[in-house]
């Protein structure tokens, strides 16, 4: 495991579009990381206020719920604009204060494109404020204290509603269960039969048994029960996640 000295660094960092958007994508391997002792952080640009069902205010009980469940070491909210934030530059500083702020080695974002334009609208503006992050003359602070630059050494996407070839899949076979107890903690989102909200894409059943069929089409890439996938922007030779570092 990559050492650090500072508390309030990160080993890994999952940029999100929504709440939900992390525990869809990755839990089980967030799981499977943070069992191997990596400090995994969340960030969720929006507060999913544009979503049929729920308030702001259950979806952000349900995000806390999900951190105890996933063992997160940081989860915050940025409140962006549901729907309507851009990649531009204010938002663009604003991805940057929180990577040099918890200097991952490993981030992981958006899908590049999805059936949501969210999804894909998030993954450019992380990966611009990726690179931006690195440059010198790109002034940001933290509590008023002046922030160094940081580049994070990896980064990657995860795979969300629609099915995108992933160059990794991790092995999430034993973590399976705790995944969805952390998309369970989403009780206003997913499928309810007492719920009397109205029913949306994510809340029917298919959704919910998709959920397994998913993680099985992945699993079967590298021969296990379930997988989740990722795309790097890059092939590496990885076998274990301490290789990213």
């Amino acid at each position: 495991m990559h050492e650090k000295t500072n508390q309030t660094t990160l080993d890994i960092l999952v940029l999100a579009a929504h709440p939900d958007d992390a525990e869809l994508g990755c839990a089980g391997s967030i799981c499977k990381w943070v069992s191997e002792g990596y400090k995994v952080g969340v960030i969720d640009f929006t507060q999913g206020e544009l979503g049929t069902r729920g308030t702001p205010q259950i979806r952000l009980q349900e995000a806390i719920q999900a951190q105890k469940i996933l063992g997160l070491t940081v989860r915050e909210n940025l409140a962006f604009p549901d729907g309507f934030f851009e990649n531009s530059k204010d938002y663009q500083l604003k991805i940057i204060q929180i990577i040099r702020k918890y200097k991952p080695h490993l981030v992981i974002t958006n899908a590049p494109e999805d059936r949501h334009p969210d999804h894909g609208r998030a993954a450019r503006l992380s990966v611009d404020a990726l690179f931006l992050s690195g440059l010198s003359k790109i002034h940001t602070s933290d509590n008023q204290i002046p922030q160094s630059p940081w580049r994070p050494t990896h980064f990657m996407h995860y795979i969300q509603d629609k099915l995108l070839i992933p160059n990794l899949v991790v092995d999430i076979t034993t973590f399976m269960e705790k995944k969805i107890q952390a998309i369970k903690a989403y009780k206003s989102q997913f499928y309810n039969p007492q719920s009397t909200e109205p029913q949306t894409y994510i809340s029917t059943k298919i959704f919910w048994d998709n959920i397994y069929s998913r993680a099985m089409e992945l699993g079967r890439i590298i021969g296990v029960t379930y997988g989740e996938g990722f795309i790097l922007p890059k092939a590496y030779p990885l076998k274990n996640i301490s290789d990213l570092f």
